[in-house]
């Protein structure tokens, strides 16, 4: 189940003694994958860096984390099943035709970057953000400033929508990114929100 409104969310305490610490959201994406295919349980993660820690008001400091200070959260996982095999992800997907011409760009977490892609997303609402644009070139270049604040949607030619599973088709195939690395080329990508499966400490 996702967090309701007005839910409170997380616990204070320190990251237990052996917990592994990411500091980029693809070490923590490697984290998830090897528990899923080993069939074991997600470990409780500190998280020191990358856009989902920036989400959840991470703030890059290990010490915090070993004190009570530090705060649990349970954040969302999302299973992408690409070309038949099956893959995770914690903060974003991308998948974009040359030049950006047309993109899909799938958030768990509000940040890629310097972009405030999902101004109003939560990684722990058991629902992802799906952004669909194909823009004209001055369009896009408008648009790619735009996104540094939030204030790229609403927009004619961004069609947004709130999922728990999806189905994601293109035309023809383009580069699939999870968490900043790429993992195939595909025409089809589909995707389920774990909710809550993963806690991470800041």
């Amino acid at each position: 189940m996702g967090l309701e409104r007005g839910a409170s969310w997380g616990h204070p305490g320190a990251l237990p003694d052996g917990a592994p610490v990411a500091r980029t959201d693809g070490e923590v994406r490697a984290i998830v994958e090897a528990a899923r295919r080993d069939d074991a349980p997600l470990p409780v993660i500190g998280l020191l860096g990358g856009d989902l820690c920036r989400t959840v008001g991470g703030r890059g400091d290990e010490r915090r984390l070993r004190s009570d200070d530090a705060v649990h959260l349970p954040v969302d996982v999302v299973r992408a099943t690409v070309a038949g095999c099956h893959h995770w992800f914690v903060a974003h997907l991308v998948a974009a035709s040359p030049l950006w011409a047309s993109c899909t760009l799938v958030m768990n977490a509000q940040w890629r970057g310097r972009w405030d892609v999902a101004p109003a997303g939560h990684p722990g609402d058991g629902a992802v953000d799906v952004l669909d644009a194909a823009l004209p070139l001055g369009q896009r270049l408008e648009a790619w400033r735009r996104i540094r604040t939030g204030t790229h949607v609403p927009h004619p030619q961004i069609r947004t929508r709130r999922a728990s599973a999806i189905e994601l088709r293109w035309g023809s195939p383009r580069p699939v990114v999870l968490d900043g690395r790429r993992v195939a080329r595909a025409d089809a990508v589909d995707l389920v929100v774990e909710a809550a499966a993963l806690i991470v400490v800041v």
